[in-house]
């Protein structure tokens, strides 16, 4: 049996396959380098479905109004900006849907932690997920 890796995604406006066949003798960087370019698809539909879930234009607006810069202390103050209350409670105002239980909401909430850590960390100018290394050969994920 051959080993591979395969996806396949046909959703809405993503259509997306991307196979890699293991062969012997294969550099582990070229398996790294096809993760990466998953990655980077997966991520960014995760944060397209969440905006379609919920209304992220309030969470943006509170995070463009964080002080960020490139500094230990200034990030360490950005990340902190994150868990204040004026976040958490944008948090839990757009996450609060009637037809969801408790748990979705808690896990709605999660998401969104995630994203704005990761919009801060953007903001700061850190890499913060493998799209941003340039990879010889690698196609960038045209914007429309």
């Amino acid at each position: 049996m051959d080993k591979t890796i395969q996806f396949i995604a046909n959703y809405d406006d993503w259509v997306s396959i991307k196979k890699l066949k293991i062969e012997p003798g294969m550099e582990p960087k070229t398996v790294m380098e096809f993760l990466a370019s998953l990655g980077t698809g997966i991520d960014k539909k995760v944060e397209e479905n969440l905006g379609k879930t919920i209304d992220l234009n309030k969470l943006n607006k509170e995070i463009d109004e964080i002080k960020t810069g490139k500094t230990e202390e200034e990030i360490s103050e950005a990340l902190k900006a994150v868990t204040k209350r004026n976040i958490s409670a944008v948090i839990k105002e757009i996450t609060s849907l009637p037809d969801l239980q408790k748990n979705e909401i808690k896990e709605l909430e999660e998401f969104c932690k995630v994203y704005a850590v990761k919009k801060i960390l953007k903001k700061c100018e850190l890499m913060i997920d493998y799209s941003e290394i340039k990879i010889p050969g690698m196609r960038k994920t045209k914007v429309k």
